[in-house]
């Protein structure tokens, strides 16, 4: 499913170059569940980026679902995040005067989904995640964790194979962080790919294999569970 080969990312150049990732190789199959953990600075949020189709590599390559991300144009690449690729962020980044049913549509109305199959999709989603009877409320008459779980809906209404959450429990306390966890174990149960960032071990704990990054570089690639 996704694979990156010698991967290297550096920012400006000479003496202030940044170099974010230094010859990064990682696979990750279909179904597969993992946890990235690094400090700040590590190269783990660059990593993420780039898994996304977000950013590209200063050299290096990177093969998702057997295409070369790099031969693909921006437009291809946006096409690519669109449909096989799901995002949940640690802000929820949802729209504040919209619904839970709206902002899980937004994502649709850009594939230009008509309306009646917008409308399936999104209620469909937000019952996967528990909140059917919450589709009409606004964020702001939702808890936190009932809030992430509006924004993994929206990252399911377009029918990823892939989930990427970047700190997604970050602005949780302990009872809705382990309900998004829950919910990601189900997730991969059925078969979902997903790759989690988090500086957290409790979070880590959850997923079957854990990634290591340091100073760009991965230092540790091993099987939890």
């Amino acid at each position: 499913m996704i694979d990156i080969r010698d991967v290297t990312k550096t920012y400006g150049a000479g003496e202030t170059a940044v170099h974010a990732l230094r010859g990064v190789s990682l696979r990750v199959d279909a179904g597969d569940y993992v946890a990235v953990m690094g400090s700040s600075g590590s190269g783990k949020s660059t990593l993420m980026n780039i898994l996304g189709c977000l950013d590209v590599p200063t050299r290096g390559e990177y093969w998702l679902d057997g295409n070369n991300v790099a031969q693909l144009s921006e437009d291809q690449q946006a096409l690519v995040r669109g449909r096989k690729i799901g995002f949940v962020f640690q802000s929820f980044n949802l729209i504040p005067r919209t619904t839970a049913l709206a902002n899980v549509e937004l994502p649709l109305t850009y594939a230009h989904l008509r309306r009646a199959e917008r409308r399936r999709r999104a209620t469909h989603a937000l019952e996967l995640v528990g909140l059917a009877d919450r589709t009409d409320h606004r964020p702001n008459q939702l808890s936190g964790g009932q809030q992430q779980r509006v924004a993994i809906a929206r990252a399911l209404a377009t029918e990823p194979r892939i989930l990427l959450a970047d700190e997604p429990t970050g602005n949780l306390d302990a009872q809705s962080t382990d309900e998004v966890l829950g919910m990601f174990d189900e997730l991969n149960a059925e078969g979902r790919t997903i790759v989690v960032i988090t500086h957290e071990t409790e979070v880590a704990a959850r997923a079957r294999r854990l990634v290591r990054v340091a100073d760009g570089r991965i230092v540790a690639d091993e099987v939890t569970r």
